[in-house]
């Protein structure tokens, strides 16, 4: 029997952890969040509602096996490689293209508006996946809100959000070329909104899909959902960007209005999504507390698009590899983030970490004794044959033939593995953090960790670039 003490009356109410369920903790959890911590009743009811729901957890959520882990990890890992070579034989043909080569701001957008593109989605394969795992997705009436409300959500935040992108890119680009170009920054702004919304509104689809589809096959969506949720898009969103950028490049000399019409039509939708996201009890508080991960991570990933610009020209090759150790990086260490998101979502209260999770660990501790160490260390060992298969793959479809040189192979391996370990044990600190400050992980964690991960990924890859220049050395046999 557990016994819930009410800190107000002193009241006790006695019943079996197997006729309690979740949504009766849930509640019980929402009242102990409304009382005052001062009285020591309430500090017992949280601790009551922590245990409990521990507990309960415990019963309905059955330990993961290790290859289990790594079975549900590695398919959606391997798919979503695809995505990443795909991203990056796009980004090596495309660069060539003429609006590429006369809009140079277009390197500055393509990082930041991926990261912005995958920073939605996983936070939206987060989100509904610990909703799932805490049973709030069990009724067609409980799915279609959750879908509407978010679907609403991402189309807020990809709209405000692409078009403060552009205006990054302008900004930057002024400031390097030294002059502004006002039709350059109408058909950026045009191309940003219209992939970032189009891609999102389609690929969130899929993205529902494959949770639902998870939780029916017993699955656990955390592991199957935002591997896929980045890098399935990128070669999407790429192949969007660039076709779009060379459709308005086509006509934005002479009729640039157009641009400004199509500009004006997304904006004028704005407060539609606003209104529906806002009407929407699962993505009210995140229209109004998800904005500062999101735009912080813009700007962190603006700074990748920086690097990348400076080096797409000296490099042979750099924009082959780019996409996927950036995309490789983000897959992973978002799998990290949103099982650490749902474990604290399923073993306490928001604002209190559970006895068995500390925030400020040694590196060691996180990636090889912690309670989450053994996700860390099958995921860093997935990454090394990863990287291996997709850098192979991506070097053959694109020159035809494997003519990777062996200093290549182990300078990219290097600096693939310490951004991996890296982004793991920042993902440590970063959710235990939020959760003690009372952010929802589920949807501040990963813009950040995913935009440190381009930036990263982008810097060390280009030191690896440097280290084989220094050598003598090339990245090709």
């Amino acid at each position: 029997m557990v016994a819930f003490l009410d800190g107000t009356n002193g009241r006790a109410m006695s019943a079996s952890p197997m006729v309690l369920n979740v949504s009766l903790v849930e509640e019980e959890s929402k009242k102990a969040n409304a009382q005052s911590l001062s009285s020591g009743g309430s500090l017992v009811t949280i601790a009551s509602l922590t245990t409990t729901t521990s507990t309960l957890n415990s019963t309905y959520h059955s330990k993961e096996k290790w290859w289990s882990t790594a079975m549900q990890v590695a398919v959606p890992f391997l798919i979503a490689g695809i995505g990443t070579i795909g991203a990056g034989i796009v980004l090596g043909t495309v660069q060539n293209w003429p609006v590429f080569r006369e809009i140079s701001e277009l390197f500055i957008l393509v990082p930041a508006l991926l990261g912005l593109k995958g920073n939605l989605d996983m936070c939206l394969a987060s989100r509904l996946s610990t909703q799932t795992n805490l049973g709030n997705m069990e009724t067609i009436k409980q799915i279609w809100s959750m879908i509407i409300g978010n679907i609403a959500l991402v189309q807020v935040q990809a709209t405000v959000a692409a078009l403060l992108v552009s205006l990054f890119a302008v900004s930057v680009g002024a400031v390097i070329d030294g002059m502004f170009d006002f039709k350059h920054a109408m058909l950026l702004a045009a191309s940003s909104m219209v992939t970032a919304t189009s891609s999102c509104f389609i690929l969130d689809f899929v993205m529902i899909a494959v949770i639902l589809l998870s939780h029916k096959f017993k699955m656990n969506p955390d592991n199957v959902a935002t591997p896929l949720a980045a890098s399935f898009g990128d070669v999407v969103s790429i192949t969007l960007l660039s076709n779009v950028a060379l459709l308005f490049h086509s006509f934005h000399e002479y009729n640039y209005n157009l641009l400004f019409v199509i500009i004006a039509c997304y904006l004028l939708l704005l407060p539609f999504w606003i209104w529906v996201t806002h009407s929407n009890q699962y993505t009210r508080p995140v229209l109004k507390t998800g904005w500062v991960p999101v735009l912080s991570a813009l700007l962190i990933s603006g700074f990748g698009g920086l690097v990348l610009d400076s080096v797409v020209g000296l490099f042979d090759g750099f924009v082959i590899f780019q996409p996927i150790i950036n995309g490789i990086g983000g897959n992973l260490v978002s799998v990290q983030a949103s099982r650490i998101s749902t474990m604290l979502h399923q073993s306490s209260l928001i604002g209190i970490l559970p006895p068995h999770a500390k925030m400020c660990i040694p590196p060691w501790k996180a990636l090889l004794t912690s309670r989450q160490a053994r996700t860390a260390r099958i995921l860093i060992m997935m990454s090394i044959p990863g990287q291996l298969v997709f850098i192979f793959a991506a070097d053959y479809i694109f020159t035809g033939k494997v003519s990777l040189s062996a200093a290549f192979v182990l300078s990219y391996l290097t600096v693939s593995i310490v951004q991996v370990m890296l982004l793991l044990y920042i993902a440590h600190i970063l959710i235990h953090f939020m959760w003690k400050r009372k952010f929802d992980p589920d949807n501040c964690a990963i813009p950040y960790l995913t935009s440190l991960g381009d930036l990263l990924g982008t810097s060390l890859l280009a030191i690896a670039f440097l280290f084989l220049r220094s050598i003598g050395s090339n990245y090709v046999g």
